[in-house]
């Protein structure tokens, strides 16, 4: 079990690299602490497997070191690094039974016979396997295997960490989840690292207790599943993370005052100085902003609302971009025109893309 701290780390698939344009996988400092639940979000393509690879030893980095705890491992190869993996698609030997194919890793290993069935035992009850031990893999369902896959990660004891690429990809829908549950039980009761790789937010938030999100290559955000939500660092992570995501307009800012298309929405801090030239964005969730009747706030025009069973979301258009909110319970609309309420203390500004931090109203710049 191990600290794993990623220094200055980047990497590049061209040689001689100009340019973050050449860059895989732009610098990264990160710490990940022993025994926790990690997630890496990312659509495809944005490094997130470049990354796995890099702390397995699958590929070397142009840039940077890797630390398990204090020991540089940067250049090991992957067996000498104390690691599993957990692939996409199940790792399986169809012609082992199910408690070979657990076993294979500690035997491989020369591990007492005893300890073996102990540990062999231990695993199949955590992953629901024990009723299927003396079966051959060849017959078992997807999920299965990929339960068999799981467990021929998660039974060697002495492991520095579990690193898992996008593992329930092949899984049924309503399976997911299930499988989801089980792998926070075993991380509870085994206190492992484990680092978890997907694209899919729902994977992400329900497994880590701490997510990092990553968009072109670079980290745009660390926090807890709550923190992303609560307070996007970047309008990547706001679109990505939130169903729907986070509504995102361009907008001008004077004051405690923003304006979208001649529009003005009040602030709950002041940005008395945002960089000139630079994309400047205002960013909400639609769950911090509601429907209401005309009149009542930013005029808009209603398009549709769809009923997601838990909440309502309308779909609108405020100044001829498009616009969700939530709507709340009794409020019905009469025709296409309505208003949307925003809450100020939830309104977030962007330059580039990026958050920038407000001061409280009636503040001064220093």
């Amino acid at each position: 079990m191990a600290r794993i701290v990623l220094d200055e780390l980047a990497h590049s698939y061209k040689p001689g690299p100009k340019g973050p344009q050449d860059y895989a996988l732009k610098r990264i400092d990160h710490v990940w602490r022993q025994g926790g639940a990690y997630a890496l979000l990312g659509p495809s393509g944005c490094g997130k497997t470049t990354l796995l690879n890099i702390i397995s030893g699958l590929v070397v980095p142009t840039e940077g070191r890797i630390l398990f705890d204090d020991r540089d491992v940067t250049r090991l190869p992957t067996e000498a690094r104390n690691i599993a993996q957990v692939f996409q698609f199940p790792v399986v030997y169809d012609t082992m039974t199910v408690r070979e194919n657990l076993a294979f890793p500690l035997k491989n290993r020369r591990v007492e016979a005893s300890v073996v069935r102990r540990r062999v035992e231990e695993i199949a009850r955590l992953l629901g396997l024990s009723r299927v031990l003396d079966r051959r893999a060849n017959n078992l369902t997807a999920d299965m295997k990929q339960k068999i896959s799981l467990g021929r990660g998660l039974v060697r004891p002495d492991v520095a960490a579990i690193l898992f690429d996008e593992p329930l990809t092949v899984i049924d829908p309503h399976l997911k989840w299930q499988l989801r549950s089980t792998l926070k039980e075993i991380h509870r009761e085994l206190d492992l690292t484990m680092i978890y790789v997907t694209h899919d937010q729902t994977e992400a938030l329900t497994f880590a207790d701490e997510v990092v999100v990553m968009y072109d290559g670079a980290v745009v955000q660390t926090g807890t599943p709550d923190a992303l939500f609560e307070r996007p660092e970047h309008t990547f992570v706001g679109h990505f993370i939130g169903s729907p995501g986070m509504n995102v307009l361009p907008c001008t800012v004077e004051g405690t005052t923003a304006r979208v298309d001649g529009q003005t929405i009040p602030l709950a801090g002041a940005y008395p100085d945002l960089p000139q030239g630079r994309r400047i964005e205002l960013g909400v969730r639609p769950e911090f902003t509601t429907l209401a009747a005309k009149g009542a706030g930013l005029p808009v025009r209603v398009k549709r609302i769809d009923d997601l069973g838990r909440v309502r979301i309308a779909r609108v258009d405020l100044g001829g971009r498009p616009f969700a909110a939530t709507v709340p319970e009794g409020v019905a609309v009469d025709g296409d025109e309505a208003s949307v309420i925003l809450d100020p203390t939830r309104v977030h500004i962007y330059a580039d893309g990026h958050l920038v931090a407000a001061l409280p109203a009636g503040a001064t710049a220093a």
